[in-house]
């Protein structure tokens, strides 16, 4: 089975970028339309495992290699750093080393600080028009001009164990908060070690599972204006109910400081109850051995008084630097990224989604696991698009997880004041 890492969000870059060339050894700058050989440079995320097969570098340098051929005046060189470690790429761009394309960030910051092309400018009109929508339209800068796209895609939903269900004897999947303590309680007093609900809030994506938790007591990280309301009374009363979950011993211990692929890791080996997850998970189960298809079930996130009717859907960006002026090469490089033979191909690869509606529509007929997310794609909730949110983000994952205890009050509203201090 191959590797899938759903989730996205943060990559990294150590120091300068040391690009390796895809094909050609020929660099140069100008425009394709002129003739002359160009060099344009690719940083994209990792979601596999570096020096491996299952690496992206081995993904994006084949389709580097591909496009070279029918492109011989355009070479693009590849660099993939693991999305585990984004943090570094601020200092990449604040040192002038820019890509001509990245894959993995939001566009916003990078285009009030006017450092992007538009998006129409390095992506046809065909192409644009059939990205996902509710994906495509957190592209936009505070202009309302898009400046990126999004590139990879995902939906969450509730995992559960059947076998550890019937063990406690709970007839059904929870609905409610009140439920999922309920379940918890009784998976944990089976003893052997069992988890009845992971909780990872840790640093590798303490936004994603916190989001659902307020999306589920009707907060958010912002209003319907789209300003920050991190200490929002709604945030307040969710993550006190976290900290009754976890002092229950209904969680693992110190959820603030586990990662989520601790608790898939745990889940696959038939040892949590509960976890929130995404078709990522699905190769982990199956890796593992220790669950069958029968032995798992996936249902919609149960919310305060009912399941989520709006899940999280997550989306990885591509956006275009236009320092070096490659617009044209640029466009005929994401046009081909973007067929929905290249977009599928990828997905399957990672176990991810696709950003297309073309290409959503193949892989449902196909794949019915990929079909089971995507219907919720169309109406899911995003993160916020607001210039800072990559400062806020890397500020949320160090720190949200620490709400969970007898401090919601004071750490939401210290992570508010710096939301909005930072703008």
């Amino acid at each position: 089975m191959k590797r899938r890492l759903l989730a996205l969000t943060a990559i990294g870059v150590a120091g300068a970028l040391s690009l390796s060339a895809c094909s050609s050894s020929s660099t140069g700058s100008g425009s394709g339309s002129t003739g002359g050989n160009v060099t344009i440079k690719l940083l994209a995320a990792d979601y596999g495992t570096a020096g491996t097969s299952n690496s992206t570098q081995s993904y994006w340098q084949g389709l580097a290699d591909t496009f070279h051929k029918s492109h011989p005046n355009i070479t693009v060189q590849v660099q993939t750093i693991a999305w585990t470690n984004w943090a570094q790429v601020a200092t990449m761009i604040q040192d002038k080393q820019y890509p001509d394309i990245l894959e993995g960030d939001a566009p916003q910051q990078f285009a009030a600080d006017g450092l992007l092309y538009k998006l129409t400018d390095v992506m046809s009109a065909n192409t644009v028009s059939n990205l996902i929508p509710v994906f495509a339209k957190q592209e936009d800068g505070t202009d309302g001009t898009a400046y990126g796209a999004p590139f990879t895609t995902s939906a969450r939903g509730l995992f559960y164990n059947k076998k550890l269900f019937a063990a406690a004897k709970i007839a059904n999947p929870p609905k409610t908060w009140a439920d999922i303590q309920a379940d918890a309680t009784k998976i944990k007093a089976l003893g052997g070690g069992n988890i009845g609900y992971g909780l990872p809030l840790g640093p590798e994506e303490a936004q994603g599972e916190s989001y659902l938790w307020m999306l589920g007591n009707g907060g958010g990280y912002v209003d319907s204006t789209g300003k920050y309301a991190i200490n929002q009374p709604a945030n307040i009363e969710t993550f006190n109910f976290l900290n009754t979950l976890i002092k229950s011993g209904a969680t693992e211990p110190g959820p603030a400081s586990t990662n989520r692929q601790q608790m898939w890791d745990a889940f696959s080996a038939g040892q949590v109850g509960m976890v929130g997850g995404s078709g990522a998970l699905i190769p982990d189960i199956v890796k593992n051995g220790k669950l069958t298809t029968s032995d798992y079930g996936v249902v919609p996130m149960p919310g305060k008084s009912a399941p989520l009717t709006q899940t999280l859907g997550v989306h990885d960006d591509v956006v275009a630097f236009k320092q070096a002026g490659h617009a044209d090469q640029i466009k005929q490089f994401l046009d081909f990224v973007y067929s929905d033979a290249n977009q599928i191909s990828f997905d399957q690869e990672y176990d991810l989604l696709p950003a297309t509606t073309s290409a959503s529509a193949a892989l449902s007929a196909k794949d019915p696991v990929a079909a089971g997310f995507l219907q919720n794609v169309p109406n899911s909730v995003v993160y916020p698009s607001n210039t800072n949110w990559n400062t806020v983000l890397a500020k949320l994952k160090q720190t949200l997880g620490t709400a969970a205890s007898d401090n919601a009050s004071s750490v939401l509203g210290s992570l508010q004041t710096f939301a909005t201090s930072n703008q």
